[in-house]
């Protein structure tokens, strides 16, 4: 528990509330926004673990989508890059003419 509701159950016990009965009530009022929450989300069906898990699934797909991307970019940049360094290595050296006859 957090230490605000420990202290108010502290309070409570001190005017003469018993603690198991101020927990029970902590617990009932929890599950009900727990499952208020829920039904405000559309997850309080049978099918609501499936279509979490789906979404999870979606969420990982999309990020390894991006990490892949990410990856081919710099991959391509690099090639791009040591490919541009070669060709203007090979015209300096004289290896291409560069459109001289």
């Amino acid at each position: 528990m957090t230490g605000i509701l420990e202290g108010l159950l502290a309070q409570a016990e001190a005017q003469g509330a018993a603690r198991v009965t101020l927990q029970a009530i902590v617990e009932e009022g929890a599950e009900a926004g727990a499952e208020r929450a829920l039904k405000r989300l559309g997850l309080m069906d049978e099918r609501a673990g499936d279509d979490v898990r789906e979404l999870r699934q979606l969420v990982q797909g999309w990020r390894d989508i991006k990490k892949s991307a990410l990856r081919s970019l710099v991959g391509w940049a690099s090639r791009t890059v040591v490919a541009l360094l070669l060709l203007g290595l090979s015209f300096k050296l004289g290896l291409l003419q560069g459109g001289r006859p």
